[in-house]
């Protein structure tokens, strides 16, 4: 009994492990060709064998696609400080109000929406209210996007917070705001870095909702788009692919390591 216990185990854990390198190559497979096809055009042998990194010095030559990162690279940076700030005040009224549920739903409630749905309707609203697309309807319709997801991370972090500190920060004669920040920030405060990490994540790659209401400004992600359906694919605009992927992987696993440094000093 003993030994088929065993050989039953060992089945099941080479069994989920195939499970689990499938679902990675179904996951990461997708993002090989893009470092590969910006190594040169003509095919994966001619890439491979004669490599060229000329496409990614082009992408500086290319006065709208400068512009067009320096636009996602502001509307990332304001998404990023005021998404967490929104998803923040959000957690609070889950925790103080007597309606948690409702208040779960609304902010919830725009996940389930599609984006060229959500994207039309906040266009037509911006129409109405005589709110001409440019920059601020970008990070409008951005930080709509990304204040669910934030919302779910403070969420998560302020559950571990016991409220008997902020009781006992106002018996000794902290106000509310004064409370808050000396008291319950710093416990939270992992939490927030990385809302707003995932919030500048979220932005940068928003591509249908920021092509609805962006009028003449491109940012990266709409720049791509625009260029795929009037030229199609080119070793430049796969060189810029690659750039993002890595940069997007560089902020996930820089963010899981501190955050993983900071959980290890507490320990200690």
């Amino acid at each position: 009994m003993k030994r088929s216990h065993n050989y039953e185990g060992f089945v099941l854990r080479y069994v989920m492990w195939i499970w689990t390198i499938f679902v990675l190559i179904l996951l990461y497979l997708p993002m090989l060709p893009p470092p590969i096809f910006s190594l040169g055009d003509g095919g994966v042998a001619r890439a491979l064998s004669h490599p060229s990194l000329a496409a990614y010095g082009d992408l500086w030559g290319q006065p709208v696609l400068v512009q067009a990162i320096w636009n996602s690279l502001g509307v990332a940076l304001a998404v990023g400080l005021v998404t967490p700030t929104l998803a923040v005040l959000a957690a609070m009224a889950v925790r103080e109000l007597r309606i948690p549920r409702v208040v779960l739903l609304l902010t919830l409630l725009p996940l389930f929406i599609p984006g060229v749905s959500m994207g039309l309707a906040t266009a037509f609203l911006f129409e109405r209210m005589g709110l001409d697309p440019s920059l601020l309807s970008i990070c409008i319709v951005n930080v709509l996007w990304a204040l669910p997801f934030a919302f779910l991370i403070m969420l998560t972090a302020m559950s571990s917070f016991d409220t008997v500190q902020l009781e006992a920060a106002w018996t000794l004669g902290s106000n509310r705001w004064r409370a808050f920040w000396d008291v319950e920030f710093p416990s939270v405060r992992p939490g927030v870095v990385g809302a707003a990490t995932f919030s500048m994540i979220l932005s940068f790659n928003e591509t249908v909702r920021t092509l609805l209401v962006q009028g003449i400004n491109n940012t990266v992600q709409t720049y791509i788009w625009s260029t795929y359906k009037t030229i199609g694919l080119s070793p430049t605009l796969y060189a810029l692919m690659t750039v993002l992927i890595l940069v997007t992987l560089l902020l996930v696993f820089g963010f899981w390591s501190v955050s993983g440094t900071r959980a290890r000093s507490k320990a200690t």
